[in-house]
């Protein structure tokens, strides 16, 4: 279909062909449904069509199973009857089956490119959201980033943020005086964040190469958009890890890009699955940045479709700007679930063939109530509508067509090696040497004063002479051995408290 996507319809109790119009693709959408009624195939039919059309994807692979989208569709009776049958039942001619342009990521980097950002990229709010900080945890945050600004030194991975909190904590007399209160206590308890996100993998997170946006946003010879799709099998273990690196990714998408208007296509469209976690209990300065991006991005060319189990899991005034909606069934048993199901069917047009809440409980698995925008951006009635099969593997792959897919990937070996250059961690280790070298410096100077100032026959003198060597010496020594201890990783802990102390007087 000409201008859109094809999403499902035909036969005899169904709606006409639906398409979603790619005009209108950048004003987002929803898909929702419980569990086992197929949002995953919807997910990926939509991600073909965008990838067929010229528009890259970015979609996070949940469950392991749209890997698919990278190896060519065979028959199946998942939908209820073999595809080529269900093809024709709903008027799609011309269904064949075909492979898409994929390009895999992996925050761990075991299935796909290694994705990172830095620390300074990810900022203090997300970063907070991240380490779940209280306000005043969230205060000292930004003074750290505010001093590692001032201070010129590049925050890029965990131990680099480490490093610049035991600083705050160090001189925390002196930033009280130009930022306010300084609490140890609160330093401790980002201290303690930052352990378990480390734990649970999220060090993998920060660090250089850092991803380049250019490198969403690209197309194979034939013209087709990439889709990059984000392991997130593994990642799911840590949900705050995961949305809040969805939420980051989106919103330097709409900071990075410039303005197009209203274009005929998208430049990229962005699935958010597991929606829910997004919005679990996230403050509202959260929630406002998130509807602020999902009403200004549309005019960058950006597509958002946030997909979930219930449409309740989205707050209202972002639901209200989700124009594309695909809606699976929903389960009623409680009293909670059926006014969650009234509440869904009051957001989609009135259609006098069907009640909608009614459809919305019924339909079966691969099918859905869908209202598409159409022409000038108004929503469509809504319309009971058979899915359309995928092109591509209904399913998960094998790890040798994965580690093929990598290897043969335009962006294969571009983020392999971690480089860590130089930055916050170094140059306070830097900082602690010196500090070492001059405390050396200092006691021989000492010494040397002091033999020239009393003779060596004066036994009181000598006596003294000698007690002071040996408190210098010890103080020489503990300074080496900081400046030694500051580059390993259990140093970095033992050191915590001492590192104000060498810093105060330089």
């Amino acid at each position: 279909m000409d201008g859109g996507i094809f999403i499902g319809g035909g036969g005899l109790d169904y709606a006409q062909p639906q398409n979603l119009l790619l005009s209108y693709a950048n004003r987002h959408g929803l898909i929702a449904g419980a569990t086992g009624t197929g949002k995953t195939v919807t997910l990926q039919i939509l991600a073909e069509g965008f990838s067929a059309a010229g528009v890259p994807v970015f979609l996070s692979d949940v469950k392991g199973d749209l890997a698919g989208l990278s190896q060519p569709g065979s028959e199946s009776a998942k939908l209820h009857g073999p595809f080529t049958e269900r093809a024709a039942r709903i008027g799609l001619g011309d269904y064949h089956y075909r492979a898409f342009p994929v390009t895999f990521w992996d925050l761990y980097g075991e299935k796909g490119h290694p994705i990172r950002t830095t620390i300074s990229e990810m900022g203090p709010l997300m970063l907070a959201r991240l380490l779940e900080l209280t306000e005043a945890q969230e205060g000292v945050l930004n003074i750290a980033f505010r001093l590692a600004d001032e201070e010129g030194m590049a925050l890029l991975d965990l131990k680099d943020l480490q490093a610049m909190l035991t600083f705050v904590g160090e001189t925390s007399a002196a930033l009280s005086l130009r930022y306010g209160n300084v609490a140890p206590a609160s330093i401790g308890a980002i201290q303690r964040r930052l352990l378990v996100l480390e734990g649970q993998g999220g060090d993998r997170l920060f660090g250089e190469p850092a991803l380049s946006l250019d490198d969403l946003f690209l197309t194979d010879p034939a013209g087709a958009g990439r889709i990059n799709i984000l392991a997130a099998d593994k990642l799911m273990q840590s949900p705050r890890l995961y949305a809040t690196f969805l939420l980051w990714l989106l919103s330097e998408l709409f900071e990075s890009l410039p303005e197009v208007g209203d274009p005929e296509k998208p430049k990229l469209v962005f699935f958010f699955d597991e929606a829910h976690l997004l919005f679990d209990d996230a403050p509202k300065a959260l929630i406002d940045k998130v509807e602020q991006v999902a009403r200004l991005i549309r005019s960058k060319g950006v597509g958002v479709y946030f997909v979930t189990q219930n449409p309740a899991d989205v707050p209202e005034d972002i639901l209200g700007q989700l124009g594309n909606r695909v809606q699976h069934a929903l389960r009623a048993f409680t009293a909670k679930d059926r006014q969650d199901l009234r509440q869904a069917a009051q957001n989609y047009r009135d259609n006098p063939r069907f009640d909608i809440e009614e459809a919305t409980r019924e339909v079966g698995t691969g099918e859905a109530v869908t209202s598409l925008l159409m022409r000038k951006g108004a929503p469509g009635v809504a319309e009971r509508t058979l899915i359309r099969p995928p092109s591509s593997h209904l399913g998960a792959i094998s790890d040798g067509a994965r580690a093929d897919v990598i290897a043969a990937s335009p962006l294969a070996g571009k983020y392999d090696r971690l480089i860590d250059r130089e930055s916050a961690f170094e140059i306070l280790q830097a900082r602690a040497k010196a500090a070492a070298h001059d405390a050396e410096q200092a006691d021989e100077a000492r010494e040397f004063t002091a033999a020239r100032r009393f003779s060596v026959g004066d036994t009181q003198a000598k006596t003294r002479r000698t007690s002071s060597a040996r408190s210098d010496s010890i103080g020489t020594a503990f300074a080496k051995s900081f400046a030694r201890q500051l580059g390993t990783k259990s140093g970095q802990a033992v050191v915590r408290g001492i590192l104000g102390g060498l810093f105060r007087g330089r």
